[in-house]
């Protein structure tokens, strides 16, 4: 027990400590309530068991690095324990004769010590091992960056390493010191519920009883003590991400899909400004991610565009982000404007036309961070507010706004369908089709993707669906405007394509192009445009499995095929198994590449990079992912959406040997 002094001193450093840790916690919250929206707290217990799962089995961190999340692990949950032991070490320390309360307890209170027991020696390895990692280990290259990223100039240094250390070695002294303390007490008496100090306790031997008893009081006030000079430094720190993670989780919008972005309301006549321009014009989730952030650069290992050389890495653009806060802390919780715009202070201009928005970054990251959303909401600033953006999307913005297609063609847009053995009828032609063929402009005016489109009538036909395809009623979805910053002429064609598609009412509606699927189907709910849609893979996998394409029907046999998933069909839409089960019905051996299913790797064409040249690098996104599937030994690259096809298709001009690039439903129609 603490003497009197003792007690009044740890009191006194306590009212210092929480006074100005509630002070940083203040400037947080103010800080994230700049932004724009709002945290989302319905469905409460939904939420927060959501949360509690999520941190407690640490489910998100789990998915890569599995020797460094196992660690991890460790230290989530003996740290979390150290929460009850804390607050018993305190009550040890004030309130005399607490020890013979505890050992009332029995049989709980052996567990208790069992359990601080190994969860120290947890935090202690797992911290050490963090430490190596961040400055000893070869692996230590996974925290680094490329040269040619932007950092903000307290990164470049050493602030991460600096903050990591210091956090580091305060856990170090926090857990070590409570460890070596209960070593002391089981040098007088072995403890088996305490088997790791016991161990330990042979080192106090030479101590006197009046010594241990001073050792006792160190190593209490070095432990508890520690909690109170450290907190202060908490809310400036990434070890904020204890509690922030799981808030973000606690938080985040509602989303219909991965990457779903929310509606500007663009009818605002108050409003000045759209998208984000500076860090203060992000949203309230956006500016959460930045104090959730664990800095363990995982969104950057599955970038795309990082991977292939070039300026982006969402890990370096949400640890610029934090480091702004730090530098202006005061200044934006009192409400007063940054003096940079986030583009070349957080994030270069040839990031953020990088981007494909494949959101693997979302996917990835272990507290629920959205890196891409933010991107996206910087593009609309620049195209909405600032009227800049690379010049070839300019092209694609006049073809959709005037000839309702980014190619910019005037070509009819039904005239794929000419030439056709099988018949394509129209809504007007057959008013009570059961399914809706959204042709889209992929397939409508890009010859390659005019093949998968035939392909695909040819299977209906032959199955005996009723569908009907909307003709020259049919409109761009978007899709390449809202995810390039256009946002206003997103809304105009959205809210077109929801009259249109309203009006004829369909049952439902099926797609090639994930995209389109992806619009319609989880965007323009938004719209008052609520519709069951399929991708073609899926319903390819229902007729075969109502038995419309008979398994006798494929005398031709695939050797060897590896299928891409489109990021907006698995990754964003969870859509993995209906392709996989189609070219099986073939007799195809599937041969998977490295990154597949919702961790495949982009194939360089979303985010509206089609229609732009793509950002300077060391290699091509799409020779990146030609290349891999070149490896598997496939002698086709199956795919399911007309930009992948395109995509895959030039990079077979600069890759030798590499697979023919079919879509799935050309491999159906080519045995039926």
């Amino acid at each position: 027990m603490l003497t009197l002094v003792e007690k009044m001193a740890f009191f006194m450093l306590a009212l210092f400590a929480i006074g100005a840790t509630v002070a940083g916690f203040q400037k947080m919250v103010a800080i994230i309530h700049r932004g724009k929206g709002e945290l989302y707290l319905d469905d409460l217990p939904r939420r927060a068991w959501r949360a509690l799962s999520v941190y407690l089995s640490q489910s998100t961190t789990l998915k890569t690095r599995r020797i460094s999340s196992l660690f991890h692990l460790g230290i989530v949950w003996g740290f979390t324990f150290y929460f009850l032991v804390n607050a018993v070490d305190l009550l040890r320390g004030y309130i005399p004769d607490f020890d013979a309360t505890l050992k009332s307890f029995g049989a709980v209170y052996d567990i208790f010590r069992l359990l601080a027991d190994v969860f120290s020696v947890a935090v202690i390895v797992g911290v050490v091992y963090f430490l190596l990692r961040r400055f000893v280990l070869p692996n230590k290259r996974e925290l680094q960056y490329h040269d040619n990223v932007l950092l903000h100039k307290s990164v470049k240094e050493g602030a991460v390493s600096n903050d990591s250390l210091i956090v580091g070695v305060f856990i170090l002294l926090h857990v070590g010191a409570r460890f070596l303390g209960e070593s002391v007490i089981a040098s007088r008496d072995a403890d088996p519920f305490m088997p790791f100090a016991s161990a330990v306790a042979p080192i106090w031997a030479v101590l006197t009883p009046d010594g241990a008893r001073i050792m006792e009081h160190l190593f209490w006030w070095v432990a508890l003590g520690g909690i109170l000079l450290f907190t202060p430094y908490f809310t400036y720190s990434k070890h904020a991400h204890l509690f922030m993670a799981p808030l973000n989780f606690l938080t985040r919008p509602r989303r219909s899909s991965l990457g779903e972005m929310e509606k500007l309301d663009l009818e605002d006549e108050t409003a000045e400004q759209f998208g984000a321009g500076k860090i203060e014009e992000l949203t309230k989730t956006n500016l959460f991610d930045g104090f959730a952030c664990i800095m363990c650069n995982r969104c950057q290992d599955v970038c795309p565009a990082y991977t292939t050389g070039k300026e982006l890495s969402p890990a370096a653009y949400e640890v610029n982000k934090r480091s702004i806060f730090r530098e202006h802390f005061s200044d934006l919780a009192g409400g007063a404007a940054t003096p940079l715009p986030l583009m070349g202070w957080a994030i270069s201009e040839s990031a953020v036309w990088a981007c494909t928005a494949c959101g693997a970054c979302i996917d990835i990251c272990p507290v629920g961070n959205e890196p891409m959303l933010d991107i996206l909401d910087i593009r609309r600033d620049q195209v909405l507010t600032q009227n800049e953006f690379p010049s070839e999307l300019g092209t694609a913005f006049q073809g959709m706004e005037r000839r309702g297609n980014p190619w910019g063609s005037t070509e009819n847009r039904f005239a794929w369908a000419k030439g056709l053995e099988f018949p394509v009828p129209t809504v007007e032609e057959n008013p009570t089709f059961d399914i809706l063929y959204w042709v889209g402009c992929a397939a409508s005016y890009d010859p390659r993707a005019q093949l998968t489109a035939r392909a695909l009538v040819k299977v209906l036909n032959k199955a005996g669906v009723s569908f009907a395809v909307l003709g020259e009623q049919e409109n761009c979805t978007g899709d390449a405007a809202r995810r390039a910053g256009n946002e206003y002429l997103y809304q105009e064609l959205a809210q077109g394509n929801v009259e249109t598609l309203n009006a004829v009412n369909p049952k439902r509606i099926v797609v090639t192009c994930p995209h389109c699927f992806h619009n319609i189907g989880k965007e323009y709910h938004q719209f008052g445009g609520d519709y069951e849609v399929v991708h073609h893979t899926e319903l390819i996998e229902e007729l075969i499995a109502a038995g419309k394409i008979p398994a006798d029907a494929h005398p031709k046999r695939q050797s060897n095929v590896t299928f891409h998933d489109p990021c907006y069909l698995g990754r964003h839409n969870g859509v993995i198994d209906a392709p996989r089960t189609v070219l099986a019905s073939t007799g195809a051996a599937l041969t998977e590449m490295p990154r597949s299913k919702k961790n495949s790797f982009c194939c360089g064409a979303g985010g509206a990079q089609f229609w732009k040249e793509e950002e300077h690098g060391t290699k091509a996104v799409n020779i990146e992912r030609y290349e891999e599937a070149k490896a598997t030994g496939a002698n086709t690259l199956a795919v399911g959406c007309p930009f992948c096809m395109q995509m895959f298709t030039t990079a077979q001009t600069a890759v030798e040997g590499g697979p023919e690039v079919k879509d799935v439903a050309e491999i159906i129609a080519e045995r039926m």
